[in-house]
């Protein structure tokens, strides 16, 4: 039977949902690139743009797998909302700042910390909500059309950043980030309340730890996600976008918004074709094909000097990030218990937080110290070694030709 592209959103919350992630994703993405290029224009140093990442991933990492054990204990809708205020006070903090000139950019790092907060009871507690408001055997199709949603988020928010920037400078970008937000907030509220079931007394940390010990006793969740927190915590150098946006390819603010919506651009493409596919075959070596690729066009991309090459690559370095992408929710939700969903999520949001945020700063670091190009190249390399390590560690994940585990030989 051939199946159907569009299960997930016959189901009208999901749709309620899809559209708040959007809004949401889109603010946050109009947030980043906004906030890249400001601090760039007061420092003019990269490893500035890495302490835009480190200033988030901080307070991340530091209450994610809290909010993860939250998320399996309360209503995770409830979460969600509490986890939107704090984004949604940050990026009224920025554009407060940005009614002056600020000349430090330690008061924009505050700012960006405080966004990592609200991410950290955000991000597990909407990926567990998700699961909530479809049938199991939609899962996939469900994350497709999330990855979907997320790339065009994506693509918009940093063209859309640039624009405005160019525009009316950062106080209209964060205007705009802020509405996005509300309508994030008012679409979450057409979602019933969730209220989870109630759950035995236990100690603390112990329950913290509970999705970490379950993640490490799953070799191909922790080989999927190993395999995401090194690729990308070494291969992608987005940060880095505003050095080669200004000093290397040499294009203005719009140019810089193109550069940074490329990966997403070729990331949506590739979301709709595996919708309308239903599935990849032989999940497991196209995985790890995937993010070797995704090395590869970040090497080439260091050595580009053509704005049109170099827009190719970053969308061809999307595409393949976004099979990654799929894959690996699919794995994470179809593999987790319903009552731990919270806490799985929490830790795959370390992880993916760990990747993308602390990536950003190992990238500043790695170009103030090796220099911009030695350490994309470098970046790249790291990623091919990371596939090689991880398709020899874990075989079972090399071998995985069927991504339900019903269905497994």
């Amino acid at each position: 039977m051939t199946p159907d592209p569009y299960a997930s959103l016959r189901a009208p919350e999901y749709r309620a949902y899809l559209v708040s992630m959007g809004a949401v994703f889109l603010a946050t993405q109009v947030q980043s690139a906004v906030l890249g290029w400001q601090v760039y224009a007061i420092t003019r140093d990269p490893l500035s743009l890495g302490l835009v990442g480190l200033s988030e991933a901080v307070p991340f990492l530091s209450l994610t797998l809290f909010g993860g054990w939250a998320a399996d204990r309360m209503d995770r809708r409830a979460l969600s909302l509490l986890g939107l205020l704090a984004l949604g006070t940050s990026g009224a903090w920025l554009l407060g700042l940005s009614l002056g000139s600020p000349r430090s950019p330690l008061p924009l790092y505050a700012a960006q910390a405080l966004a990592g907060l609200g991410r950290a009871l955000f991000r597990p507690a909407s990926s567990a909500l998700g699961t909530e408001l479809i049938d199991r055997e939609h899962y996939h199709n469900a994350a497709t059309w999330r990855s979907a949603v997320l790339q065009v988020a994506m693509i918009g928010g940093p063209a859309a950043g640039g624009a405005l920037i160019a525009l009316g400078g950062p106080r209209l970008a964060y205007a705009v980030v802020l509405c996005l937000m509300l309508c994030g907030v008012g679409a979450l509220a057409l979602i019933a309340p969730k209220p989870r079931p109630p759950a035995a007394a236990g100690r603390l940390l112990p329950e913290l730890a509970d999705g970490v010990r379950f993640v490490l006793h799953e070799p191909l969740l922790l080989g999927a996600l190993s395999l995401d927190l090194f690729a990308v915590l070494f291969g992608g150098a987005t940060a880095l976008l505003p050095v080669f946006a200004r000093d290397i390819l040499r294009v203005n603010e719009v140019g810089f918004g193109l550069l940074r919506a490329a990966p997403a651009a070729g990331a949506v493409t590739m979301s709709l074709a595996l919708a309308r596919a239903g599935g990849v075959r032989r999940p497991g070596p196209t995985l790890l094909w995937s993010v070797a690729f995704f090395g590869v066009t970040w090497i080439a991309f260091a050595f580009s000097r053509s704005f049109g090459l170099s827009l190719a690559l970053l969308a061809a370095g999307g595409a393949l990030d976004a099979v990654s992408v799929v894959l690996r929710s699919t794995l994470v939700q179809l593999r987790t218990p319903p009552e731990k969903m919270g806490r799985v999520a929490a830790v795959n949001s370390f992880f993916i937080g760990s990747s993308n945020e602390l990536g950003a700063f190992e990238s500043g670091v790695a170009a103030r110290l090796l220099g911009v190009i030695p350490s994309v190249v470098f970046g790249g390399v790291m990623t091919l070694a990371t596939v090689a390590a991880i398709a020899w560690r874990a075989p079972t994940l090399r071998r995985l030709a069927r991504i339900a585990p019903e269905a497994e030989a």
